[in-house]
Order: structure tokens, then sequence, then C-alpha cells
């Protein structure tokens, strides 16, 4: 039967993962859990009540019920030591040829509306995450970006190599700036056209090559509002992907409090007081404004400032 319950932070064992015997046994292993995704949106136990939503995790036995068995599977880690877990990406097409499939593997939803709801714990946001974001890569690098020949799969699925050329590929992240910029008494958060109608939220943007962080914040914030920024402070960081993305969480001093939003970046922009931003946390703005989820980084940078104020 599919599994549910608590799970611990896996170790993802990279001494091992290039050891085939190893992770042949572990894939063989009874107490195996095998994650399956459906185009990247995993299984799930839909919550009921009294319950909770989890991810839904199969053995291998019936792995090979499902005619699964070869298929590629990516290593995760072990959970305590001991228990394993992959991770099976297939397509919509191929869940429909798996005896039973669309009633034994329904329903698998998008990750990110899952992030979003908070309906998972966060070592199962982290594991889902990890498989979403390699399986992603697995599809975007079958061809050699050097000699344009097929790759293969090695290590567990943590590395491809090139069959001509022999050049080996490692999946990729990518960097980006997430920032909570301030100026006096006051913090800046935008909308684009993507959000939820009534929310606002930090300002982001990509590293481009040879930044560092700082110049990374400074360029973003100047091109999105327009604002020149001072001392920029880090805060912490989160995985996010969607696709392969680490997301670094920092807080910046505006100069200035003059704001020009870039219509191309941002519907809109605007500073909040702390009054503000607790009645957008707590629901009562009267505006009926929101913060992102507590899934989000934004929201963490958002409540810190938020509680250094009070702790002045």
């Amino acid at each position: 039967m599919p599994t549910i319950g608590p799970m611990r932070t896996l170790d993802r064992m990279s001494p091992r993962r290039a050891d085939d015997a190893w992770i042949e046994a572990r894939r063989l292993a009874p107490g195996t859990r095998y994650l399956i995704t459906v185009e990247h949106k995993p299984c799930i136990l839909a919550a009921e009540p009294g319950t909770r939503t989890g991810l839904r995790f199969f053995s291998h036995a019936e792995i090979a019920a499902f005619g699964l068995e070869r298929h590629p599977a990516i290593f995760l880690g072990l959970e305590g030591g001991e228990r394993a877990h992959f991770a099976l990406d297939i397509t919509e097409h191929r869940a429909r040829a798996v005896p039973g499939g669309p009633f034994i593997l329904k329903p698998f939803v998008d990750l990110r509306s899952l992030a979003v709801q908070g309906a998972l714990s966060p070592e199962e946001l982290s594991l889902a995450g990890e498989a979403r974001a390699l399986a992603e890569w697995h599809n975007t690098h079958r061809c050699c970006g050097h000699c344009g020949s097929t790759t293969d799969i090695k290590d567990a699925g943590w590395r491809r190599k090139c069959w001509s050329c022999g050049r080996d590929h490692f999946p990729r992240t990518d960097p980006v700036v997430i920032m909570l910029v301030t100026y006096g008494n006051k913090c800046l958060l935008g909308h684009e056209e993507r959000f939820h109608p009534k929310m606002f939220s930090t300002l982001a943007g990509f590293l481009e090559p040879g930044e560092d962080i700082e110049h990374a914040v400074g360029r973003e914030v100047k091109e999105e509002v327009g604002l020149d920024i001072g001392r920029v402070i880090y805060q912490e960081s989160q995985p996010w992907p969607f696709p392969h993305s680490l997301m670094i969480g920092c807080r910046a001093e505006a100069l200035h409090d003059r704001v020009v939003v870039d219509p191309n970046e941002l519907t809109s922009a605007r500073w909040f007081d702390r009054g503000e931003i607790r009645a957008m946390d707590e629901g009562r703005h009267p505006e009926e404004l929101i913060i992102p989820g507590r899934h989000a980084i934004a929201r963490k940078l958002i409540l810190a400032w938020l509680d250094d104020g009070a702790a002045g």
C-alpha cells in the first residue's frame, strides 16, 4: 500500500551515488520508498477529516507491478541512515498505461500549489523540490551542450555523461537575490501581474555572470523601482525548484524613497509602515492587501523586519 508518515531530512549520500552496486541494493531493499511524479507533479495522499496532505510513497514491489521497475530512478537520499528514497518522473501518457493508473496515482498536484498552500511539511517540500529540480534538469539535458550528442544518466541521477565526447554534466542551480528594501521605518513591496490581485511581495532577480550578491541586489532594485541602495545584509536562503533556483534572502537599505516603477517588471510598488505590514500579516488590512504565504522566504524577510521594529 502507498505510505505516508513523518520524515526526517535526507542524507544525500554523495560519496556513494557512483557506487552502482550500493545504489542497486538500496533500490531493491524492502523498506525503500519511491516518490512518483507525473510531469513533475508529485503523487499525494489527499487530506481527509482529521488528517493532513502528504507525499505518497510506493514500495519497490508496487513500482515493479506498475511496470516501472526499469524506469530511471533518481536517488534522493537516506532517511535515518537506513531507508532509501528514490523518485521516478513519468509522463501523463505513461501514467495512464500503469494498471489502474488513473485511480492509483491520482491525485498528483503541482508542487508550486502545494508550496503556496503550505500543504507539505518542510521535509516533504524539500524532498519533492529535490525530485522536481532533478527531473527538470534531466528533461532539458538529454543532449551534450558541447558536441550535441546524447547524454546518459550516471550516479543514480546526479550526473549525465556524453557518450561521444565524454564530457560530464551536473545538475544546475540558478542563484536569485530576493530582497526587502527599507527606508527609515518603511519597507518597499511590489506587485507583479502574476500575483494574487491583493498580494505585495519583496523584489527579486537573477544574479548575472560576474556579479556578487551586493551588486545584484543594487542592480535589480535600481532596474525595478529606480532606488539607489546602500548597505546590503544577507539574512537566509531557500531552495526554490521552479525549475532549479536558490533564493538568497537579503535586506537592502535605500538611500532615498523616490520610487520609479519599471512597468516591464512590476505593475506597482509602494512603501508600507510596520502597522500596515502587521495588518497584512493578520488579514485585516483596510484594502485587503496580503503578503506571501508561510512557504515563502519573502514572508520571512518581511516578518523579520516587522519583529525588529517590535524589539526596538
